[in-house]
């Protein structure tokens, strides 16, 4: 029984997986983060080509332009600054593009969190062992034949754009250079595009492989089920100072209400109201104090302090409790039963030995526990 309350047999629950995410454990790639940085880099070359060009090839014009002035001021710093402040822009903005791509597509997977915690310095990875594990255990050698596969399939993919483009290559040089860098451009942007298409293939084949190892890895023991089904319930103390915790609550602000009830209408646990009758304050019978549950409880069990009698009386309690507001009469269909109920009480005060009344509710104000409507209710 033991070894298989600490074998982790069971499926993560959510609350499980939303803690390993919180800590960062979520699936992963590595492969999807580069297709998009480099599909994202190629859209931007092929869009910003004609600004990079036009750059490039003013660069290369002032770089062969010799006259008098450019002799007699000759600063090689100021061109080179020149040159690197004109292509600087936009291999800024290039750079910001692939930086978005890359976290953008993490954070997916992540669930939208960022996890500063993983800036921080770990001893781990510094750890010569620890390096040692990672690299030889499964998984160093599951991202060794990732890594294999992935050199296998760029590869191929290079080498046969490479060969496609070979006899253009060879004629190169021949033409007016402007039109080459063009060509050069575009043949660029063309790999890069072959290249995104290959690593979003190994994202996509090892995206199942991480989500599998994922919840392999996250896989709860029976004893892990049991602690997480005893956190989400609350243990039997917890829950009992809880309600203890809200009686008392409840019970500090019905003991005026109760100095002036005259008696209470219960049913055996759940509804309870608190009434009195005074000719001089009103025509009818006021409900002093209402409560169902815990406050219901309170009520019945302050009651006895204030020789508060209470009278079990399910349909009449209930049928109170969803018509009539504290501090507000009764209404008329409930005159005869409450006067009943009343004379009675004022018997025994009067140490009269009777017996309790036999009330009824009229079926058009009987309700069920949830406030519904319903005159099958009796008693």
């Amino acid at each position: 029984m033991s070894e298989q309350e600490g074998e982790k047999s069971f499926a993560p629950s959510e609350k499980r997986k939303r803690e390993a995410a919180r800590r960062g454990d979520v699936i992963r790639s590595r492969e999807l983060a580069t297709a998009a940085s480099v599909a994202l880099g190629a859209v931007w070359l092929m869009v910003a080509g004609p600004w990079m060009l036009g750059l490039l090839a003013g660069m290369l014009r002032a770089g062969f332009t010799w006259d008098r002035a450019a002799l007699d001021d000759f600063a090689p710093a100021r061109l080179l600054m020149a040159a690197l402040m004109a292509v600087l822009p936009p291999i800024l903005a290039l750079g910001a593009a692939v930086i978005f791509a890359s976290l953008l597509s993490q954070l997916s997977f992540g669930e939208g969190r960022w996890l500063g915690g993983n800036l921080a310095p770990k001893g781990s990875r510094i750890d010569p062992m620890a390096g040692l594990k990672r690299m030889f255990g499964p998984t160093g050698l599951i991202e060794m034949a990732k890594g294999v596969a992935k050199v296998a399939l760029l590869g191929t993919i290079a080498w046969v754009w490479a060969h496609g483009q070979l006899e253009t290559f060879a004629r190169l040089g021949r033409g007016n250079l402007f039109g080459e860098l063009a060509y050069g451009w575009e043949a660029l942007i063309e790999l890069l595009f072959w290249l995104a298409a290959g690593l979003l293939a190994i994202a996509l084949a090892d995206l199942p492989v991480q989500f599998v190892r994922r919840m392999l890895r996250l896989k709860m023991t029976l004893q892990d089920v049991r602690d997480e089904a005893k956190e989400s319930q609350g243990s039997p103390e917890k829950n009992g100072a809880i309600r203890e915790r809200q009686r008392k609550i409840a019970m500090g602000g019905l003991v005026p209400a109760l100095k002036e009830a005259q008696f209470i209408v219960a049913n055996p646990s759940h509804f309870a109201v608190a009434l009195a009758y005074d000719p001089a304050k009103a025509p009818a019978p006021v409900v002093i104090a209402k409560g169902r549950g815990d406050r219901a409880l309170a009520m019945r069990q302050l009651a006895p302090e204030f020789a508060v009698p209470v009278m079990s009386y399910p349909a009449l309690a209930r049928s109170v409790y969803f018509t009539t507001r504290e501090k507000q009469m009764i209404r008329e269909d409930h005159y005869i039963a409450v006067a009943a109920i009343l004379a009675f009480v004022l018997a025994l005060k009067r140490g009269e030995n009777r017996h309790a009344p036999q009330v009824s509710v009229p079926v058009t104000v009987r309700f069920d526990a949830e406030g519904r409507l319903d005159p099958r209710q009796e008693g």
